[in-house]
C-alpha cells in the first residue's frame, strides 16, 4: 500500500521531482530507487514565518506496489436530441453546469445566451478597453463563460457544504484545466486559458444534442396560473418549456426589472462595495513573504485581509496576484472595476477589491424603488464615477495615503487599467458614511500588513459587481421559486451562489431537482 505523508519542505524541494525523491528516500530511510512514484494530493504555501515552506500531501508508492496513473475521463454522456426539453438562461458557469448535469439526466439543455460566443466577445472587449464602447450584452460580465472567463476563473470557494467541490474540478480537468487545480490551495486557471475550457464544454453540450443560443437576449418570461410557460427573446421568438433555470448572473439588471414588473417576488439584499487597490507585485510579495526577492519557486503571493470597522467588514475580494484591472460596466454611462489574472500570474502589479458590507438600511434613499433599492444605489455610484471620470471609461482614481488623507493626487502613475485613470478625490463616488470606513480600514490595513498603507498603491472606484444586489427566494429544498411553479433561479445573480465553483454546484442541483420532478 502507499504510504501517505504531510511534509512541509522549501519551495524548491516541492517544485523538483528529484529533490523531492530525494528528501522522501532520506525521511523514509530508503534508497531514492526504491521510490516508484509521488503523487501530490494537496499543496499549500505557508508564509507565517520568516522562512516561507510549502505544505505538502503526497503518496508515495515504492517499487513492486500496484501504481496506476488515474486519468479524469468525462461522465457517459447521453444523446438528448429527443429527449424533453429544460431552458437554461445565461451560459456561465451556473447556466454550463447545469446544462451538462441536465444531460447526464437525460434531459435536453436549451441555452440562452444574450452575449457573443466566447472568442466572439473578445473584439467587444477591446472596445470597452480601447474606444471605451460598451455593448450591453457582450462586455466581461456577459458573454458565453459569464464573469469568470474573462476575469480570472479563480476556483477557491468555501462553500464546501454546498456540494461536491472535488466533482467540479474533475470535470473542468476532464475539459481540459490543468490537474494542478485539484492539488492547489487556491486553485486557479487563468483568464488566458478559460476560453478553451468553456468552448468545449459548449461543444459537448451541442454534440449531445443539446442547444446553445447565443446572441439571444431574454426580454419576457411567460408565466400563465403561476407557472412557467416559456420565454420571449428579443426578436420575437417563443420557445416554450414548463421547466426554466434562470441562471444570469449578478448583472442582469434588465432581468431583475422584468420580474419586478411582472410582480414576480423578489427582494433587496445586502452585497459589498469599494474599490480596487492596485500594488506593485513585488510589495506584496515582500511583505507576504518577508523577503526582498520572492525567487522562482514560490508563486506571486497573494493577500487576504478582514477588518471590523464600525461596525462593518471591510475585507478583501478576488484578489488578483500577478493580474489586472479590467473594465466591467455593462451599460454605458457607468464605470465599473473587477480584477483578473493569467495563468502563470507573470504581470508586474497585484490588485484587489477592498470592500465595505453594506446594509439593507443603507439602501432607504432608493426606497421607492421596493426590491431594487440595491441595484438602483449601486448604479448611482457607477454612473457617478463616470461623470467624475469625463464621461468615458476612465476610472477615477487617487493614490491610498492620499485618499486617508481626503488630499487629491497630484497625479497618478500608469496602472494596469487600459481605458486610463482620472485623478478624483474619492469621497466624491461614495457616500460619506462608507468613505469614512475606507479611510479607517485602509489605515487598519497598514496596520496588519506593515507597508501596504503606501501611495504606491492606486485605488481605482469602484469595485461593485461583488454579488447580486436582488435575491430570487426560492424553496430550500425543491429550489423552485416560492411563487411560479417551473421557475429555478440559480446562481450569483439569485442570490445563491459567490464564484464559479458554487454557482456550477448551484447549477447542478437545480438540474437534479427538476429531473426528480419529471421522473415523478
Amino acid at each position: 500500500m502507499p504510504q501517505e505523508l504531510l511534509l512541509q519542505v522549501a519551495p524548491e524541494i516541492a517544485a523538483n521531482e528529484t529533490l523531492l525523491h530525494d528528501y522522501l528516500s532520506r525521511q523514509l530511510k530508503i534508497s531514492v530507487k526504491e521510490i516508484q512514484h509521488v503523487t501530490i494530493v494537496k499543496r499549500s504555501i505557508d508564509a507565517r514565518q520568516k522562512v516561507v515552506k510549502i505544505n505538502l500531501k503526497v503518496m508515495v508508492y515504492l517499487k513492486g506496489e500496484p501504481f496506476l496513473e488515474q486519468k479524469i475521463a468525462l461522465p457517459d454522456y447521453q444523446n438528448v436530441a429527443n429527449a424533453q426539453e429544460v431552458i437554461v438562461v445565461g451560459a456561465g458557469p451556473a447556466g454550463l453546469f447545469a446544462a451538462l448535469q441536465l444531460i447526464e439526466l437525460g434531459l435536453k439543455p436549451i441555452v440562452i445566451e444574450r452575449g457573443k460566443d466566447v472568442r466572439g466577445r473578445r473584439r467587444d472587449l477591446k472596445a470597452i478597453n480601447r474606444d471605451h464602447i460598451v455593448n450591453e450584452d457582450s462586455n466581461y460580465c456577459f458573454g458565453e463563460g459569464g464573469a469568470g472567463t474573462y476575469s480570472d476563473g479563480k476556483l477557491y470557494t468555501r462553500s464546501k457544504k454546498r456540494g461536491d467541490v472535488n466533482r467540479i474540478l474533475e470535470l473542468l480537468v476532464a475539459f481540459g484545466a490543468t490537474p494542478d487545480i485539484l492539488v492547489d490551495a487556491h486553485p486557479h486557471i487563468g483568464t488566458n486559458k478559460l476560453p478553451q475550457i468553456i468552448q468545449d464544454i459548449r461543444e459537448k453540450i451541442i454534440e449531445c444534442g443539446g442547444k446553445v443560443l447565443f446572441e439571444t437576449r431574454v426580454t419576457d418570461i411567460s408565466i400563465k396560473n403561476n407557472e412557467v410557460q416559456g420565454v420571449t427573446t428579443q426578436n420575437g421568438e417563443v420557445i416554450s418549456a414548463n421547466k426554466l433555470i434562470l441562471a444570469t448572473g449578478h448583472s442582469a439588471r434588465d432581468i431583475f426589472e422584468l420580474l419586478d414588473k411582472k410582480k414576480v417576488l423578489i427582494e433587496a439584499k445586502p452585497f459589498a462595495l469599494g474599490v480596487r487597490a492596485e500594488h506593485p507585485q513585488s510589495l506584496i510579495d515582500s511583505i507576504q513573504y518577508s523577503c526582498d526577492y520572492r525567487g522562482e519557486h514560490l508563486p506571486p503571493a497573494p493577500y487576504s485581509i478582514v477588518k471590523q470597522v464600525n461596525g462593518r467588514g471591510m475585507y478583501s475580494f478576488c484578489m488578483c496576484p500577478g493580474g489586472v484591472i479590467a473594465p466591467c460596466a455593462t451599460s454605458p454611462g457607468e464605470v465599473v472595476t473587477n480584477g483578473w489574472s493569467p495563468s502563470k500570474r507573470d504581470q508586474h502589479t497585484a490588485n484587489s477589491g477592498i470592500v465595505v458590507e453594506l446594509k439593507l438600511e443603507d439602501f432607504k434613499p432608493f426606497a421607492k424603488f421596493g426590491a431594487l433599492a440595491g441595484m438602483e444605489f449601486q448604479k448611482s455610484i457607477e454612473q457617478k464615477a463616470w461623470q467624475l471620470a469625463g464621461q468615458t471609461q476612465k476610472v477615477p482614481a487617487q493614490r491610498l495615503v492620499d485618499f486617508t488623507q481626503s488630499k487629491m493626487s497630484s497625479d497618478i502613475p500608469k496602472t494596469s487599467y487600459v481605458p486610463g485613470t482620472t485623478s478624483v478625490e474619492l469621497g466624491q463616488v461614495f457616500p460619506g458614511f462608507l468613505t469614512q470606513i475606507m479611510r479607517e480600514g485602509f489605515s487598519e490595513f497598514g496596520k496588519s500588513m506593515k507597508g501596504y498603507a503606501t501611495n504606491e498603491a492606486i485605488l481605482h472606484a469602484p469595485e461593485s459587481r461583488t454579488s447580486s444586489p436582488v435575491r430570487i427566494p426560492r424553496d430550500n429544498y425543491t429550489l423552485e421559486h416560492l411563487q411560479i411553479k417551473g421557475l429555478y433561479p440559480c446562481g450569483e445573480g439569485a442570490g445563491y451562489a459567490g464564484g464559479i465553483i458554487s454557482a456550477a454546484i448551484d447549477g447542478e442541483k437545480c438540474a437534479q431537482k427538476i429531473a426528480e420532478v419529471l421522473k415523478n
